[in-house]
């Protein structure tokens, strides 16, 4: 069987990101929940290459999407009293039916690129899913127990994308808790004005084993996000 490279932004044949989808990633008019630093504003072609990487299980973009974060926090100055990076772990149940947690992915080449130890510092105490919950409900969540070994660590934590910052501020609070001395909180993207993307994803990526199923469209296919 031979299987053909597409790019995960365009879905046009060749590298996993071709030359196009990467000038667009370029940050412009980015906005972020207070405390969160993030890469690309989740929009346009930067919202396809993440869903391709979440939905599309082109783990290969994982690279180019934590270069971007790393060029970020090295702008703002937030990696300089990091010691160890984590991520926010998605659902079990989404884990197992994708086959990977694409903040983890991400977390480990940030870490591979800072020269940090990457740990699996958060264990999810709350496996409802966060997707199209409301905001109010997402924040009364009590979603994170940390790890004992956080003790006096300077932690970054990573996700893939940020809506309200209810997710990482939770994961903060339960690194504080263990008592993690300074805790930074990152995300790939941001969502420009807070809301989720909704229940329907739409996206030029083939249809794999750990992908949802999906309906064939003209431009892409349809995953209905869980």
């Amino acid at each position: 069987m031979i299987f053909v490279e597409h790019c995960a932004g365009c879905g046009r044949r060749g590298p996993v990101l071709c030359r196009t989808c990467r000038f667009a990633l370029v940050a412009s008019g980015i906005t972020t929940p207070s405390g969160v630093i993030a890469a690309v504003p989740f929009r346009g072609r930067a919202r396809d290459v993440v869903l391709g990487l979440k939905y599309g299980n082109r783990r290969a973009v994982s690279r180019h999407l934590a270069g971007l974060l790393v060029n970020r926090l090295i702008e703002t100055g937030a990696h300089r009293d990091v010691d160890v990076v984590t991520w926010a772990p998605t659902s079990t149940a989404r884990r197992r039916r994708r086959g990977f947690d694409q903040a983890e992915l991400v977390a480990t080449t940030v870490a591979r690129q800072l020269g940090l130890p990457v740990r699996a510092l958060l264990r999810r105490t709350d496996e409802s899913q966060q997707t199209g919950v409301g905001r109010a409900e997402r924040q009364q969540q009590a979603t994170f127990v940390a790890h004992p070994r956080t003790d006096g660590r300077h932690v970054l934590v990573v996700d893939d994308v940020v809506t309200t910052g209810a997710t990482l501020r939770h994961a903060e609070r339960a690194l504080r808790t263990a008592g993690a001395a300074t805790v930074h909180c990152a995300a790939v993207a941001a969502t420009p004005d807070g809301r989720s993307h909704g229940e329907l994803v739409v996206g030029p990526w083939t249809s794999t084993v750990a992908a949802p199923a999906v309906t064939a469209g003209r431009h892409g296919d349809r995953h209905h996000v869980a």
